[in-house]
């Protein structure tokens, strides 16, 4: 969440070659915006007659003594894809959706 306008968030992706390996963000830390969007979830989930997820108390209680943050997801089957100048994410991986 940019802490100038909560409405953003920040992000960024790393690509190689039109190969995106990496997928970046800060943390949404503001455990009051972070409640709003459970509910949010809940009232979307019971207008869909699906029973909703119980809010995570603990998670929210201790988010409030929680720094700032920020994550990144790198793609290691992407990474080895460029390591091996690979042309498809199969020729990499153990199992293709296919085989599972």
């Amino acid at each position: 969440m940019k802490k100038e306008d909560p409405s953003l968030a920040e992000r960024f992706e790393l690509y190689i070659g039109g190969l995106e390996l990496a997928n970046a963000f800060s943390e949404l830390i503001d455990a009051e915006e972070q409640r709003k969007r459970f509910l949010s979830e809940q009232a979307n989930r019971r207008s869909l007659s699906k029973p909703p997820h119980p809010l995570p108390e603990k998670f929210l209680k201790d988010l409030e003594a929680m720094p700032p943050a920020a994550g990144v997801a790198l793609g290691v089957d992407r990474l080895v894809m460029v390591m091996l100048d690979a042309h498809t994410i199969d020729d990499v991986v153990a199992f293709t959706p296919e085989e599972l």
